[in-house]
């Protein structure tokens, strides 16, 4: 059981409570403040790209899930990197090229490309939303030069606050680390000189699959 979900279970015993109902539930979700939103059209998809893309992160399409080891190597392929990849557990099993080298696992130190799920996109600001666990290590996010992301178009959400349910809903409970993502690692702190990769990867490529999950 996660710490806080032990300390939280722990109180619970102690004032002989058990876990809400509900409708209490309900009841305090229903209190939450309504915060002001920026308006962001139907179209969320085009909208995710268009402000991803403006940070300099890139957008390849692809019908299916299964067509998503062949844009990973049309990309390793582009950039004359070498056929191999650390790729997160979930994306093992796809059915990928003769000859392409991957793993499962946190990425080494010389770890080039990486890929990985996600838990969603935000369509507001245009950001990728990476959950930690043993299925899909931080390291794959941040350690190699290049991070390739799998989202599916129906993971997109409007706002940010709409990725917070997602999150309380994943299977494990809420994640150690929660990161989210708009783009390759940037710095100009140097003489005010935009350099990428200064704090992760130099790239930050999704891979967006039209069909449903």
């Amino acid at each position: 059981m996660p710490s806080r979900s032990a300390i939280l279970d722990q109180i619970r015993r102690q004032l002989g409570r058990g876990p809400l109902p509900p409708e209490a539930v309900a009841a305090l979700d229903a209190r939450r403040p309504a915060h002001t939103r920026i308006a962001v059209g139907d179209d969320l998809v085009p909208r995710f790209i268009a402000r991803f893309e403006s940070r300099s992160g890139t957008v390849a399409r692809v019908a299916g899930l299964a067509q998503v080891p062949e844009a990973v190597a049309a990309y390793q392929a582009r950039l004359g990197l070498p056929p191999r990849a650390a790729v997160a557990r979930p994306l093992a099993g796809l059915p990928w090229p003769a000859g392409f080298s991957h793993h499962p696992g946190p990425a080494g130190q010389s770890e080039i490309l990486s890929v990985t799920p996600c838990l969603a996109g935000i369509a507001e600001v245009g950001s990728v939303v990476l959950p930690s666990g043993p299925d899909s290590p931080t390291s794959l996010n941040f350690v190699p030069d290049h991070h390739l992301v799998v989202l599916h178009a129906g993971q997109i959400v409007r706002h940010f606050e709409d990725v917070w349910p997602r999150v309380r809903a994943l299977p494990g409970g809420m994640p150690r680390a929660l990161n989210i993502v708009a783009g390759p690692s940037r710095t100009g702190d140097v003489e005010l000189t935009l350099q990428l990769g200064a704090h992760g990867p130099r790239s930050v490529h999704v891979i967006l699959v039209d069909a449903p999950m």
